[in-house]
């Protein structure tokens, strides 16, 4: 006997928890509030959802989210392109501009190296930031992934990659708490990491 079709609201939960740290019960509280008190609300999210996921894509240089081929960060001429910060997320670059110390190039990994879940060196667009770097206008890569184990370890396999290109490759310091994400630390704690940074 096959299973009863799921109803539209049970169909909107199971669709809210799609997002980060909602559960079941969450997503039901959602999906009753959006229907019982802001159907509009509803559905300005369902065209906002709509039209993201159709207009927005990747960065062709750094690989950030944009609604263009590449984005305003890569097109200013005010940013320098021998400073080249990379990153994990967008969110990430998000907070490290957010600092307001910061004037270089961006690089967004999208991700971090974690054998264990499958993730290597490709999935993460390594071959990009090579070939980025091999263009020649780089002179200091800026790793600034975060400090949880995956972070580090993606961090010292970028290094070592970069290493026999002979540019000055440097972390940022330790403001950030270990096991920390750059996307929940204070923009003070960043931008006091970025100028104490190190080389490694």
């Amino acid at each position: 006997m096959a299973p009863e079709p799921l109803s539209s609201l049970d169909e909107l939960a199971r669709a809210l928890r799609c997002l980060p740290g909602v559960g079941p019960k969450a997503a039901q509280r959602m999906a009753l509030h959006l229907l019982q008190h802001d159907r509009d609300g509803a559905r300005n999210l369902a065209q906002a959802l709509t039209q993201a996921t159709q207009a927005v894509r990747h960065c062709e240089r750094c690989n950030t989210f944009t609604e263009d081929a590449v984005c305003a960060l890569c097109r200013s001429p005010r940013r320098d392109a021998a400073l080249l910060c990379v990153v994990e997320t967008p969110a990430d670059l998000a907070m490290v501009e957010q600092t307001l110390s910061y004037s270089g190039m961006y690089f967004v990994l999208m991700g971090r190296l974690s054998p264990l879940d499958g993730v290597g060196p490709r999935d993460i667009g390594l071959d990009r930031l090579q070939a980025r770097v091999a263009a020649g206008e780089v002179q200091e890569v800026i790793l600034a992934t975060n400090f949880t184990n995956e972070g580090e370890a993606t961090a010292h396999y970028i290094a070592e990659m970069l290493r026999p290109r002979g540019i000055k490759v440097s972390r940022i310091a330790r403001g950030v708490p270990l096991g920390g994400e750059l996307e929940y630390v204070d923009a003070g704690t960043i931008s006091q990491a970025l100028l104490e940074r190190r080389n490694l």
